[in-house]
């Protein structure tokens, strides 16, 4: 009986087949690495900073408006991180010994933690802040869309002004994004109070009446296209 011979197109097969197998796991490997990253899925990740910035002080105590700082958060896509000309405003590094615009509430002496704010004022070179909110580069989030719509920063960042250290609030994760834009009613509110992070509606506020006027002023409905976030 004559033996049976695999033909020679086998061994390529299989080591392509191989291949595959390898780089595919690979690729689930560092996708899910991806995915549960702390940057981008992690409740409670707060990197350290090289300037110990507290928007507790900035945001709660002294009031500033997030405008203040990420200026362009109504006009673009991206909320701006603030040039150190912005920090000068306050922290002149003329006045090294604590006497700034916030000198009531920041002890004197505490002029040596802002070094890096004025050693970038000095050599133009930018701070280099450590990014908290941080999606995978396949997801689009426009920033204006949500707060021209009434979306509150207070929805996705949580209650920065009462953060020492900021961290992330919210998971960030698909299901949580579907699951605002299926039921967006919640997260509405008058525009001009989308940065005013303690606003309470009044008593007498009916939260339904007013989403459905808003969600159909601004055309607001459940997003079924996946290429609107994923680009």
């Amino acid at each position: 009986m004559q033996r049976f011979l695999f033909p020679r197109w086998v061994n390529t097969f299989l080591l392509v087949a191989g291949a595959a197998i390898a780089g595919g796991g690979l690729f689930a490997v560092a996708m899910g690495g991806l995915v549960t990253d702390p940057v981008t899925l992690n409740i409670g990740y707060k990197p350290e900073q090289p300037v110990p910035f507290s928007h507790a002080i900035h945001a709660g105590q002294l009031k500033l408006d997030c405008r203040y700082c990420h200026n362009t958060v109504f006009e673009a896509a991206h909320a701006a991180v603030p040039p150190t000309a912005t920090c000068i405003n306050c922290h002149s590094p003329k006045n090294d010994a604590g006497q700034t615009a916030l000198a009531a509430v920041h002890p004197v002496g505490s002029a040596p933690k802002l070094a890096p704010i004025h050693e970038s004022w000095k050599t133009g070179k930018s701070v280099a802040w450590k990014r908290i909110h941080n999606l995978p580069e396949f997801v689009y989030f426009n920033h204006s869309a949500h707060v021209n719509s009434g979306v509150s920063c207070v929805s996705c960042h949580g209650r920065i002004d009462q953060m020492e250290v900021v961290h992330q609030d919210k998971p960030l994760s698909m299901a949580w994004c579907i699951g605002c834009h299926q039921n967006p009613n919640e997260h509405l509110r008058p525009k001009e109070f989308v940065t005013k992070l303690d606003w309470e509606p009044p008593a007498d506020w009916d939260q339904e009446a007013f989403a459905k006027q808003v969600r159909a002023e601004q055309n607001i409905h459940p997003q079924r296209n996946c290429a609107v976030c994923h680009r």
